[in-house]
């Protein structure tokens, strides 16, 4: 059995988890190291951070993803920054720009990425990015706040990708690498050394080849972790040993 397999980014605070009790420990049993369970909204904020209260190796990120941001409020803000001084909250995230749903106008989502970033920084917490078709315009806010943290799962080029490592950043891939049609991903990859890639589901939704389709759980990393690592031509537990080391850097958590 697998050891050390860190999944950095997942969504188990949601309705698409409600055997979520039995699920983790199972989990945890299995070769799950830590997992970082990722807020969308101030509602999920919420419960990630009491979901993390309850379980040794989930931690928290907190924060409001672009699709949610038309709702955001200073008192919001003000919550956040309460939040974080919990012990278990260690990102902020996930935050950034989506110009595919567009649910949010783009000024606002432009508005409170900037704000989400300054508060990052202010705070001294690493930040999870959600990006999709608006590279340049991350890339532009990356550059000028130059915050720590990771662009999840990453659907850019490898130009893209080695801008973002120039930042200092890590990149995290999911189980789209597996898909036949993930020559993009698979590419951008091949460019992040080893010391800045992480292994993420972004569960309930992802799920690797051969298990497409289905409700993604921590489980299914073996399959995106073995795509990695044929990628970058090492064994199985290396790769996970080493996005392991990885995740802990970048979140601050000795386990």
């Amino acid at each position: 059995m697998y050891q050390n397999i860190f999944d950095s980014h997942g969504h188990y605070n949601g309705k698409d988890f409600p055997d979520r009790d039995e699920l983790l420990p199972k989990l945890f049993q299995n070769g799950i190291s830590g997992i970082i369970d990722v807020a969308s909204s101030m509602r999920s904020t919420r419960r990630t951070v009491e979901l993390s209260a309850r379980y040794d190796r989930i931690y928290s990120a907190i924060g409001v993803h672009p699709n949610e941001v038309k709702d955001l409020t200073d008192a919001d803000y003000d919550t956040l920054r309460e939040l974080s001084k919990l012990d278990k909250v260690v990102s902020i995230g996930e935050i950034g720009l989506d110009y595919y749903w567009d649910a949010s106008e783009r000024d606002v989502q432009r508005e409170h990425f900037e704000r989400q970033l300054i508060l990052a920084n202010e705070l001294d917490l690493p930040v999870i990015i959600h990006s999709r078709d608006a590279a340049q315009e991350t890339l532009d806010l990356l550059q000028k706040y130059r915050p720590k943290g990771v662009v999840h799962c990453f659907s850019y080029s490898a130009e893209v990708a080695q801008e973002i490592l120039k930042i200092g950043m890590y990149i995290g891939f999911t189980g789209v690498v597996t898909f036949k049609n993930a020559k993009k991903a698979v590419k951008a990859a091949s460019v992040v050394p080893m010391d800045r890639l992480l292994i993420e589901t972004d569960c309930p939704y992802m799920a690797p080849e051969p298990t497409r389709g289905v409700r993604c759980d921590s489980s299914m990393l073996a399959h995106t972790g073995g795509k990695l690592a044929e990628i970058k031509g090492i064994g199985l537990q290396e790769l996970f040993d080493q996005t392991h080391k990885n995740a802990c850097e970048l979140f601050g958590i000795h386990l």
